[in-house]
């Protein structure tokens, strides 16, 4: 079966930050491969924009570095990569200042689509924003793409929603959170609300509870000084496992629409309890072997900043009064692994006898790495005397029947830039709703801050800190491993 290609109409992208890292490996290179999937018109424009003082031809060459480095699949093609460079330009441009403003409007066609991807720090925000409406870049169909950190904090939240309001509309500003671009993350979607298998066993009558991990083996080098200020809760829990939450936990929308899906996710994120102080355990890595520690790494011996976190949150609704959700994140763990346990509930009544053991059903949902779905069943083990049970793995890939053609999923960013070009923000976070996930985050926070919580140690290359497991195991339950 081969996968419809759907096009989308001409549009002109501006990548401020043009030269930073995030447009070396993942938006350059995303763009690169929806091209060469024939996803493009001809017509189409894509500016870098930073304060670097490079031409066309200087930034196009940089790009070719780029790509062959973090697009190798698609980059040996010489006539694709020059075809792509083409269509690749580049101004000079003063975020807070004038400089560069007038070239850059200049080079944008009139009465089509304009992206303005905001890939810069969040400071700059506001003054992207009243630049490209001063200089006469602002339209209907004009849209704006923000990355995180959106706010540290409920206050920074709603005063940067603010500044975007004052110069775009709702409808124009695109938060993006890219685990909502991931294949498996949107079939999460489709297996809920498409099988007519689990949907009516979605609820605290038949799950025992939910775990949602997302594991690292990197630490936090590069990335030191924001990080000692943000911290797991911030970088992690508040926005990629708070999505990844809602889209497990939230009722089913009328249709699937940006803001029927969003509204429902909402009513999620107002619907957790606050989390008890003993019901979340905090980590930070140390140092083995001669590998660095946290504090090492950010060059603060006194550093309190927690690289992991686990807690237990409740959902206070019909569907879900009763079942906990655990949620743990961390860095310099023993494998990267992103997974969605979904833990059935044991048979009320087992007709096999003691020796038979307990089972139960588990629906795990892996992210990354070799994204998939499985369904763990129960069956009897072969070629043994009496009725003993085994559990197995019912592959739900559908590798197989979708062909090898569709076996490689894109990337995140791929799905996501196209989306806003095509206009379709159901993957992407809106203001109410980040607000409301800090509105959740901030009193966690500011509980440990106040008590002087320390996190605890953990090995680099462990499962995380011991308090972890005894979170689990004081309600009688075991995260499941964390697997490569």
């Amino acid at each position: 079966m081969v996968s419809r290609v759907i096009p989308v109409e001409p549009f002109d992208l501006v990548v401020f930050g043009g030269t930073g890292d995030l447009a070396q490996r993942k938006i350059l290179p995303a763009l690169f491969r929806r091209f060469c999937g024939g996803q493009w018109p001809e017509d189409v424009l894509v500016l870098g924009a930073a304060r670097k003082k490079l031409d066309d031809d200087g930034y196009r060459a940089l790009v070719a570095g780029w790509l062959k480095e973090h697009a190798p699949d698609r980059s040996a093609d010489c006539a694709a990569l020059d075809r792509f460079l083409s269509r690749v330009g580049y101004v000079p441009v003063e975020a807070q200042g004038d400089e560069g403003w007038p070239e850059l409007a200049a080079r944008l066609s009139r009465d089509r689509v304009r992206a303005f991807y905001f890939s810069v720090g969040p400071r700059l925000f506001g003054a992207l924003a009243e630049r490209i409406e001063a200089h006469g870049m602002a339209s209907d169909k004009t849209r704006i793409v923000v990355e995180k950190p959106f706010g540290h904090d409920l206050e920074s939240a709603r005063a940067l929603n603010a500044t975007l309001a004052g110069h775009f509309r709702e409808r124009q500003i695109y938060r993006i959170d890219h685990y909502l671009g991931k294949e498996t993350v949107q079939n999460l979607m489709a297996v809920r609300f498409g099988n007519m298998l689990f949907e009516p066993l979605w609820n605290s009558q038949y799950v025992d509870h939910i775990q949602i991990t997302v594991a690292e083996t990197v630490g936090v080098d590069g990335r030191e000084s924001y990080y000692d200020r943000a911290g797991a809760m911030r970088d992690m829990v508040q926005n990629h496992l708070m999505q990844l939450l809602c889209l497990i936990a939230m009722e089913p929308p009328a249709k699937f629409d940006p803001d029927a899906v969003r509204d429902e996710k909402l009513k999620v994120i107002r619907a957790l309890d606050p989390v008890l102080p003993h019901h979340i355990v905090r980590g930070q890595y140390v140092g083995v072997d001669g590998q660095p520690g946290y504090r090492e790494v950010v060059g603060n011996p006194r550093s309190s900043t927690e690289s992991y976190i686990a807690l237990r949150a409740h959902i206070s609704n019909w569907r879900w009064a009763g079942t906990p959700f655990y949620l743990r994140t961390g860095k310099r763990l023993v494998a990267r692994s992103s997974v969605i346990n979904v833990m059935f509930k044991d048979a009320p009544h087992s007709i096999f006898g003691a020796d038979a053991g307990r089972h139960a059903n588990v629906l795990s949902i892996r992210l990354q790495p070799n994204e998939g779905i499985t369904l763990k069943v129960t069956i009897k083990e072969p070629g043994q005397g009496g009725m003993r049970l085994v559990d197995v793995p019912l592959d739900m890939s559908f590798a197989e029947a979708l062909g090898p053609e569709n076996q490689v999923s894109p990337d995140a960013y791929e799905r996501l830039i196209m989306d806003v070009v095509r206009g379709n923000q159901t993957l992407f976070m809106r203001g109410d709703e980040v607000e409301a996930a800090w509105a959740w985050t901030d009193p966690i926070i500011a509980g440990w801050e106040s008590s002087g919580d320390v996190p605890k140690p953990y090995d680099c290359g462990s499962t995380g800190p011991g308090d972890a497991e005894l979170l689990m195991k004081r309600d009688g339950r075991n995260w499941q491993g964390i697997k490569p």
